[in-house]
């Protein structure tokens, strides 16, 4: 009971030097601390010895409701108390911040989804196979990866800002390379260079956002601008790719990424992290003090990570395999034409609209549950794109597989937050990313490789088994928080 008369002090502590609005809702929240959540349980109130029953003071603070410790490292009583005190302008700091980042998540999804409709005019004018151009592909993971790697090491050093506006600008230097049209070793090689700055500010974007009030909601509608620049992007690529010069396409991105650098730098600046949740009413992380140099030893141990990040490496892989090779695989067997491009802004839209349109089932039915529905869902779809040979059937059923790939990802970071320790959450971050991202070359290099012998027909029983795998990754990955040793 000592643990509720302090929380009371503390509380009537705070109203006497905050506003009287805020200090009636301090009153509220000291009126809804029930003392009946710290006591025992019947178990702690008594053991036995074997010759009489006693009372037992020894209690484990972590079992009491009120003080369990959530992904951030605070108690939901101590939550609840900084999150009623953010105002109204820490609040509008937090939505432009919010609106910033996903920017750079809409720069990921123009991204991602731009190399497909491109695919065979690139083809044309390099001369290469399914095989060799399936390495661009490639290069971009590699990249990627080694953003995700290198990207807290830097953010440590540096911090959130700086990192952020690193990440932006190495873009604009591999989209420059790429509009140039250079030697396809040297086109490949922008590819990395691209894929290295998406992953420094896209991790640094998420880790910022599952820190932020209301985290797991806003992750949802964070990942939802990745998919509308996926839905947008093939609108300016799959025009592009039937024009001389076609490589343009690429200046739209250098233009984007411009306004990125510069906006980073004007509400960013160079601050770190911890100065940012303090602009928006939060408690710099218990994390953020943690040894660096034992953050990457103890995440490695955890089996969580592991599976979150296999996880993360086959859901990237099918969505990028779906989006880039779709509109060959149309033209080629369906007999569709050069417009086939825009049948993949249909299943980037139905990923986008997945993302905000089912959140309410997400909650309804329990994330981790759900996620298992929807693969279940999207492998049977895409067995009829596989096996009914008829082009409007196919472009409507991949665009609901769009629709039910789409709220996988958000969940499965949001997930990750409450299952993995604080203390390693955003190195976790970075590995899962960086692995989740070397699928997107992976399996569509590993895709092209196999078209060239088979046939690009191969593509739908490659998708319906890496749909199969999600699902049994899935079904091993623990519900609740793991603990470090």
């Amino acid at each position: 009971m000592s643990t509720v008369h302090t929380l009371q002090e503390r509380a009537t502590a705070a109203r006497t030097n905050e506003s009287s609005d805020a200090g009636r809702e301090l009153s509220a929240l000291e009126n809804a601390i029930d003392p009946k959540s710290f006591e025992t349980e019947p178990q702690h109130r008594s053991r036995l010895d074997g010759r009489h029953t006693e009372r037992s003071d020894n209690v484990e603070l972590g079992e009491l409701p009120s003080l369990r410790i959530s992904q951030t490292g605070r108690s939901a009583v101590q939550e609840r108390i900084e999150d009623i005190q953010q105002t109204a302008d820490q609040k509008r700091t937090q939505m432009i911040h919010f609106c910033l980042l996903c920017l750079g998540e809409f720069m990921g999804g123009w991204n991602d989804a731009a190399t497909g409709p491109l695919l065979p005019r690139i083809q044309r004018v390099y001369g290469v196979d399914f095989a060799i151009v399936s390495l661009l592909f490639l290069s971009n993971a590699i990249g990627f990866f080694l953003g995700g790697l290198t990207n807290m090491k830097i953010a440590d050093k540096i911090g959130f800002g700086r990192t952020s506006l690193l990440g932006a600008s190495i873009q604009v230097v591999g989209y420059a390379i790429l509009a140039s049209a250079p030697p396809f070793p040297l086109f490949a090689i922008g590819f990395a260079i691209v894929g290295w700055g998406l992953a420094v500010v896209n991790t640094q974007g998420n880790m910022y956002v599952t820190t932020m009030q209301g985290g797991g909601s806003l992750m949802g509608f964070l990942h939802a601008t990745y998919g509308i620049g996926a839905l947008i992007v093939p609108l300016s690529s799959t025009r592009f790719s039937q024009m001389h010069h076609w490589s343009f396409h690429y200046l739209t991105a250098i233009g984007l990424a411009l306004i990125d650098c510069g906006l980073l730098y004007l509400v960013f600046g160079f601050q770190r992290h911890e100065d940012l949740l303090r602009q928006i009413g939060k408690s710099p992380l218990d994390s953020a003090s943690a040894d660096n140099s034992n953050k990457f030893r103890k995440m490695m141990k955890l089996k969580a990570t592991h599976l979150l990040a296999i996880w993360a490496f086959v859901y990237v892989g099918v969505e990028v395999s779906i989006g880039g090779w779709i509109s060959t695989f149309l033209i080629d067997l369906r007999g569709a034409g050069p417009s086939a491009g825009y049948v993949s802004t249909g299943f980037w839209g139905g990923l986008t609209l997945g993302r905000v349109a089912f959140v309410w089932v997400n909650k309804k039915v329990g994330e981790m549950r759900v996620i298992l529905a929807y693969t279940v869902i999207a492998i049977g779809l895409q067995i009829t794109v596989w096996r009914i040979p008829s082009l409007f059937e196919n472009a409507i059923a991949v665009s609901f597989v769009g629709l039910f790939l789409g709220p996988m990802f958000p969940i499965a970071v949001g997930s990750a937050g409450k299952i993995l320790p604080p203390s390693i959450f955003s190195i976790a971050l970075g590995w899962i990313f960086g692995l989740g991202q070397s699928g997107s070359a992976f399996f569509p290099f590993i895709t092209g490789i196999l078209a060239t012998k088979f046939g690009i027909s191969v593509l739908q029983p490659v998708i319906v088994a890496l749909m199969c795998v999600m699902l049994g990754v899935w079904a091993f990955i623990p519900h609740e928080q793991t603990h470090l040793d």
